[in-house]
């Protein structure tokens, strides 16, 4: 079976895990440790925990059990002492002191869960987000990026980690078997690139012999990536890449509807377009369905798995005509 590695956090990785879960690969998720908002946050301030957020969200999408246990670990406490956390951050924070090792914890869940693949946190240091915009001002934190009380027109010119982290072993030996390594749509400086910060995490991307594909987002974000078209979200991954190039990016072929464009507006994100006409462009582009059909402008968890398993097949028939030229 071939071997997937998704990278990224939050929504974009759930996504990207729910569809790919359904084939017969081996599958893991690198995922990103800078979360410092609402629950996580507080289980960070208050605990000293690791934040359990998007390791919770991946855990869920490649897990096999009754949707009863889905849902009980997406079940979010409304009001009380417990108001806002979510069952499954108290779980694996409780499980990490009891443990006394988040991975230990992160493996635990997955038992309970019954996931298909691995969970694997891209690191264990305690490290915090922060962003250089293009004035010079630096915001600290991952919520305060994510939800700028800033000047949100003011480009990023620059994500670094505060204190500096090393990868866990786990992800770097992930990294090393792959066959695919996908890129996960997402909030592209607070999900996906502070996974490449991680010191060892670019540098095993760039030594991997795996194709590299980025499921290029939908929309821009306010505050991140306002006016970027898929160049300059590839342009932006590239620059913590360490000089490995993308080699495939996914994006999708058409508009939303007028209604949901109009939607979308009014929180400042546009649909992410693609330059007519780069002969300059270093990475090969398929351009093709990957939205859902319903209420919300986001990927379809099962087209774009489709799109990424069907490139791992395009593959392997490029390594057979390689092979037969030898």
């Amino acid at each position: 079976m071939k071997n997937i590695v998704v990278i990224g956090g939050g929504t974009g990785t759930y996504i990207t895990l729910t569809g790919l879960k359904e084939y017969p690969v081996n599958l893991s998720a690198i995922v990103a440790m800078s979360d410092s908002g609402g629950s996580t946050g507080i289980l960070r301030d208050e605990l000293g925990a690791l934040p359990p957020g998007d390791i919770r969200r991946a855990l869920v999408a490649l897990s096999q059990s009754p949707q009863i246990m889905r849902d009980l670990f997406n079940y979010r406490f409304q009001n009380g002492g417990l108001g806002g956390h979510s069952f499954g951050n108290l779980f694996l924070t409780a499980l990490e002191k009891i443990t006394g090792d988040f991975e230990k914890a992160v493996e635990e869940a997955g038992k309970v869960l019954s996931i298909r693949g691995q969970v694997i946190p891209v690191t264990k240091d305690s490290t915090h987000l922060h962003a250089i915009l293009e004035d010079g001002t630096e915001i600290s934190g991952e919520t305060n990026i994510d939800i700028p009380k800033h000047n949100g027109h003011l480009r990023i010119s620059k994500v670094k980690l505060k204190p500096k982290a090393r990868a866990t072993k786990a992800a770097i030996d992930a990294i090393k078997n792959a066959d695919l390594i996908v890129l996960s749509p997402g909030d592209l400086f607070t999900s996906l690139i502070p996974n490449l910060l991680v010191s060892g995490i670019s540098e095993a991307i760039k030594k991997s012999r795996a194709r590299l594909v980025y499921a290029c987002n939908l929309t821009t974000k306010h505050g991140e990536t306002d006016g970027f078209d898929a160049d300059d979200f590839v342009k932006n991954i590239e620059k913590y890449l360490g000089g490995r190039k993308i080699d495939y990016v996914v994006a999708h072929n058409d508009f939303p509807s007028k209604k949901l464009l109009a939607k979308y507006r009014k929180e400042k994100k546009e649909p992410v377009l693609v330059p007519k006409n780069k002969k300059n462009r270093a990475y090969k582009l398929i351009r093709t369905d990957i939205a859902s059909a319903k209420q919300y402008f986001r990927h379809d968890s099962y087209k774009l798995a489709r799109i990424l398993i069907m490139l791992t097949e395009f593959e392997n028939v490029l390594s057979f005509l390689e092979t037969e030229k030898r």
